[in-house]
């Protein structure tokens, strides 16, 4: 026992909270290095004798009295009943103020039961708190952005999907009805009409021109073969009617949510066109693969060498895209040899 009251002193001495000892009135006995250089003081005798409130509390930050009948870390000494606080500011020397937790325990001195303070500068705790909230914060405006942009996705690819049922529906079947009834006509009238047949001729034309642009039209807005048979097959017709030779590869082994497969294939759509447009590609390749998550890759073997911030490229609302689903696009495209747009967008289950 007398060994460890040799060795106390050097404790207190060593450790970095600060360890205060106040009497029944307040008044401070002891305070360690730490609760010396806490306040901004030079030696502890300069703290030892002066009332514990006065020095740490006297007022709050805003200038208003804080009267000593308030002071919660006294309390022990009356109570018996250990305290602590988190929101307390305490005073320096120099006038400042700073945050502090404390913790106030009773103890039996000789004249009375008094108290043992600890307390520290909570700042940078306060400041990490302040850091934590402002990144959750930051975290939750993400999460409400992008799921706004799902939304407005998803309401565009409804929009997309009901255009392309009214074109098909309504205008295109109009034009198609035009059509019957123009050639119809035209088997009615005698070849010797020369002018009447030359009109019908024109106009016969003219109409399936217009069925084909619709269609064509109609199958860019949102192709049908999408909605009935999924991914793979609408890129694979997209495949098929582009003006660069182009493969599809992968395994899509199961359906995805519309506004998802709607997203990836337009992300395909515009890979594609901006290599048909840009890239001199003798040749395109696109690879669909469903695992863990969907990822697709569109690489063209051309000229390469789009920057990754190109603005005129094409590839600028890509990034979008993916980001709407929380997914990731990267662009590679060393110059000479080709661009690789590579998008991966996580699904669930």
């Amino acid at each position: 026992m007398q060994s460890i009251r040799m060795v106390l002193p050097a404790i207190l001495d060593s450790v970095s909270q600060v360890v205060w000892v106040v009497d029944h009135g307040g008044k401070i006995l002891y305070t360690n290095p730490a609760g010396v250089a806490a306040l901004g003081y030079d030696d502890a005798d300069e703290l030892v004798g002066l009332s514990s409130h006065e020095t740490l509390h006297p007022y709050r930050p805003d200038g208003t009295p804080f009267p000593a009948a308030e002071c919660s870390m006294l309390r022990p000494a009356i109570t018996g009943v250990p305290a602590h606080g988190n929101d307390e500011w305490f005073k320096r020397r120099d006038g400042s103020f700073f945050p502090a937790s404390w913790w106030a325990a009773p103890i039996d001195l000789p004249d009375g039961r008094g108290v043992v303070y600890s307390f520290f500068d909570a700042t940078e705790n306060r400041e990490l708190e302040r850091a934590r909230r402002e990144r959750d914060a930051a975290r939750i405006r993400a999460d409400e952005s992008r799921a706004a942009q799902r939304r407005i996705m998803q309401s565009i690819e409804s929009v997309r999907r009901q255009t392309a049922r009214d074109l098909h529906d309504g205008a295109q079947q109009r034009l198609v009805s035009l059509l019957i009834g123009l050639r119809l006509t035209r088997d009615l009238i005698p070849d010797s009409a020369t002018a009447a047949v030359g009109l019908l001729d024109q106009a016969i034309i003219d109409a399936q021109t217009a069925i084909d642009e619709l269609r064509e039209l109609a199958y860019g807005v949102y192709p049908s073969v999408l909605q009935a048979q999924g991914l793979m097959a609408a890129v694979t017709s997209l495949a098929e009617r582009c003006a660069v030779p182009t493969t599809v590869e992968g395994e899509y082994p199961r359906r995805l949510p519309a506004e998802v497969e709607s997203n990836a294939y337009f992300v395909i759509a515009e890979a594609l066109t901006n290599a048909v447009k840009h890239a001199e590609a003798s040749h395109v390749r696109i690879s669909i693969e469903l695992k863990d998550a969907l990822r697709i890759e569109v690489a063209d073997d051309g000229i390469g060498g789009v920057p990754k911030n190109a603005v005129s490229s094409g590839l600028t609302g890509l990034g979008d895209r993916v980001g709407t689903f929380d997914g990731v696009l990267v662009i590679d495209s060393p110059p000479g040899r080709g661009t690789s747009v590579r998008a991966e967008i996580p699904v669930q289950e």
